[in-house]
């Protein structure tokens, strides 16, 4: 929150599980299911489901399971989400292969100043991601962090999730963003990349974004985190033809 060009934040190397101030590091077993999968450090050979039951948290099986575009896969975000609430935030995060997403840009900007991470659907692509596990509670917490989102069931017959062990998932759920996606003028989803080169690119584009919101992508952030200039720079994503409703395709059609 304190420094948005490093948006989405630090995302761990591998699988683990998060728990507050920790995050162990898990490993796929090839032809398992996660719960199959053995933890790292301390943990050292210990199965998913048996650090769950230790640690008295509900098995994957009791579960909801919501795939990361964006800093909902980063440690340092879970924690900023879970770290006020009383809800304990065991969480596994497993790293699986999602078809026909990818990580896009929403067509707003957050009271930070960054522009955040959005799915948008593009055909043939295979994108690696994390999904997060979550029970009852967990996901009540997040579903409440996002305002600027909707979550929704991810079609399995049109985008298939496969662990990266090789197990397929079903009933992955994502969050579909309210504003559409960033695109360019031939109405391909910008992707998500890192916030200067994003916001470089943006302003780049605009003679009259770079009026308003500065020459360098730190006058940007500056700038915007004045609601009334966030406000015009909307207004300037859809008068530009920026704002693109690709973002949500056949995800907008499935019920939560």
């Amino acid at each position: 929150m304190t420094h948005p060009l490093t948006y989405p934040g630090r995302l761990p190397p591998t699988s683990g599980v998060f728990s507050g101030d920790r995050y162990v590091p898990l490993r796929a077993v090839g032809g398992e299911p996660a719960a199959a999968w053995t933890l790292g450090g301390e943990e050292d050979g210990v199965r998913l489901d048996e650090h769950l039951a230790r640690l008295g948290a509900e098995p994957l099986d009791q579960r909801h399971r919501v795939i990361a575009v964006g800093s909902n896969a980063a440690p340092g975000q879970l924690y900023r989400k879970f770290v006020n609430q009383q809800v304990r935030p065991v969480i596994p995060l497993t790293l699986a292969n999602v078809h026909g997403i990818a990580p896009g840009v929403s067509a707003h900007i957050n009271k930070y100043g960054y522009l955040p991470a959005v799915p948008v659907t593009v055909p043939g692509v295979v994108s690696r991601l994390f999904v997060l596990w979550l029970d009852d509670a967990q996901i009540e917490v997040l579903d409440a962090s996002e305002p600027n989102y909707d979550r929704r069931l991810v079609p399995d017959d049109i985008h298939p999730v496969t662990l990266v062990s090789g197990v397929r998932l079903r009933g992955c759920h994502i969050y579909v963003g309210k504003h559409g996606c960033l695109a360019g003028a031939d109405g391909v989803p910008y992707p998500l990349e890192s916030q200067r080169e994003l916001i470089a690119r943006l302003l780049d584009s605009s003679a009259a974004l770079k009026k308003l919101c500065g020459d360098t992508p730190d006058e940007f952030i500056d700038k915007v985190k004045d609601i009334a200039v966030r406000e015009a720079a909307y207004a300037l994503f859809r008068s530009e033809g920026h704002a693109s409703a690709q973002a949500t395709g056949p995800l907008s059609t499935i019920e939560t």
